[in-house]
């Protein structure tokens, strides 16, 4: 810090002395402010770079006063002169710090908040504001204004969420919609988090709110894209499988043909054999019933979209399946043989989409077999409880095996290893295994084949489920 007590400070600055020193940029500005506080009479501060002996500038506090005599007249100033360098650089740093951290949140649609316990707002990002459709010009909105602009389906529930989480004493996380102005609705993730003073108490609760509206569309279209892919593989599926379809539908359509006739002979008999005839009837309403049931998986496997979720019997879901494909199985020279455990726990799932998974399985596992000579073809469906609170199912064939390298490319969307392949059965089938909370898995078997398994999990573990 220095000091100076010279009335001609003004010549001085103003002067070739003064302006050698003083930085370029600031000449004229400290010049003109000083001149007017001589004017004036009133008291000078300004922030000003000089120049060091070594040619560096650094930053200076520059601060003066008056001195007068008894009747008000300026004798001479007294000022100071104050190294604020170190000042000056740490406010840069921070502001380029803030502009940085400013940009960051606007890049990533990231709005940072913080609020008292009663709900007083204590800060907003600019982001925030955007976010939110708020004037950033205005005070930061208290917390019952923001709940309005949260959307009514979501309010009640979310509110509530975070009051409990807030005393709990626990951070929380939260996703819902809110409602600008203009009728936008936007998806926020919202995190928050508690400050706690020394004594546990709660001194106030800051977060974010993260704008992700275009995950969640990105999210929609995927699942529509999933979805229609989904039904894609199980119409060219079931393309590949009219043979055996037709085979199960005609059965039965042939046994009411021939009961039908049976039953008009017993009719047209003289006495007419009436308790015959019932007998007849009765295998007419069976054979119409079981192709019903024929006709009614294939339209629930043909339609767009799953079946509502609920507790499933796996062992059922798979023979509904069995019974479809049995023909094909049949002309392809295959064995298919079963172990279902007895005391198989129920699964909480789609039918429509397991059934799906366990088809394609069958399917490829059959296709596999087909060059197979001078061996069996065999098919082995087995089904148990594993730990965890998981239901396995697992299909082996004895087929010609893939390599070790093509173990989980197999999975990868459009690789495939048949020559018409669209390469999309497998990819679509871990998917829907893994929105049913379960994985789906590979392995070579120690003689020829590959081993397919994957898992749902029990019906009391009630996995998210979205539909494919």
């Amino acid at each position: 810090m220095r000091t100076f007590r010279r009335a001609t400070y003004l010549e001085d600055t103003a002067g070739s002395g003064w302006q050698s020193v003083v930085h370029p940029e600031d000449v004229e500005r400290h010049v003109e402010k000083w001149r007017a506080s001589v004017a004036t009479g009133e008291p000078f501060e300004d922030e000003t770079r000089f120049r060091r002996s070594d040619g560096e500038y650094r930053w200076f506090l520059v601060r003066a006063v008056p001195l007068r005599d008894e009747h008000g007249n300026i004798l001479k100033w007294y000022g100071k002169l104050t190294d604020i360098e170190d000042r000056k650089r740490a406010e840069e740093a921070l502001r380029r710090s803030e502009a940085y951290l400013a940009e960051a949140q606007r890049l990533t649609h990231t709005g940072s908040w913080a609020y008292k316990p009663g709900g007083e707002a204590l800060y907003w990002s600019e982001e925030n504001f955007r976010i939110w459709g708020f004037d950033p010009q205005g005070r930061p909105p208290g917390l019952e204004t923001v709940h309005q602009r949260m959307h009514p389906e979501d309010r009640d529930r979310e509110v509530e969420y975070a009051k409990k989480a807030t005393r709990a004493g626990r951070d929380f996380v939260q996703e819902f919609r809110i409602v600008l102005p203009d009728g936008t609705v936007r998806h926020i993730r919202s995190v928050g988090h508690l400050v706690l003073s020394a004594s546990g108490e709660l001194v106030e609760v800051l977060g974010t709110h993260v704008d992700v509206t275009e995950r969640k569309r990105a999210e929609e279209a995927l699942r529509q894209a999933q979805a229609a892919l989904a039904h894609v593989t199980r119409l060219t599926t079931m393309g590949e499988m009219t043979a055996s379809i037709a085979h199960e539908i005609n059965q039965p359509l042939s046994g009411i043909v021939s009961n039908g006739s049976a039953c008009l002979r017993w009719l047209a008999g003289n006495p007419p054999n009436l308790e015959e005839a019932r007998d007849a009837a009765r295998r007419i309403v069976r054979d119409g019933k079981r192709a019903g049931e024929v006709i009614a998986r294939i339209r629930a496997l043909a339609k767009k979209g799953g079946t509502p979720t609920g507790k499933l019997d796996i062992n059922q879901t798979i023979r509904e399946i069995l019974a479809l494909v049995g023909d094909e199985v049949k002309g392809k020279g295959a064995i298919v043989r079963t172990q279902f455990a007895d005391d198989l726990s129920p699964v909480l799932g789609d039918r429509v989409q397991l059934q799906q998974v366990v088809l394609n399985l069958i399917m490829n596992g059959i296709e596999a077999m087909s060059s197979v000579e001078g061996r069996p073809r065999e098919l082995v469906i087995t089904t148990r409880n594993v730990e965890a609170g998981q239901v396995r199912v697992t299909i082996q064939d004895s087929g010609t095996g893939l390599e070790p390298q093509n173990l989980e490319k197999i999975f990868d969307a459009f690789y495939t290893t048949k020559p018409a392949g669209l390469g999309l059965g497998l990819s679509i089938s871990r998917s829907i295994v893994q929105k049913h909370g379960g994985r789906l898995w590979a392995t070579a078997n120690d003689g020829p084949g590959t081993t397919f398994q994957f898992t749902v999990p029990k019906s009391d573990e009630e996995p998210p489920i979205a539909a494919v």
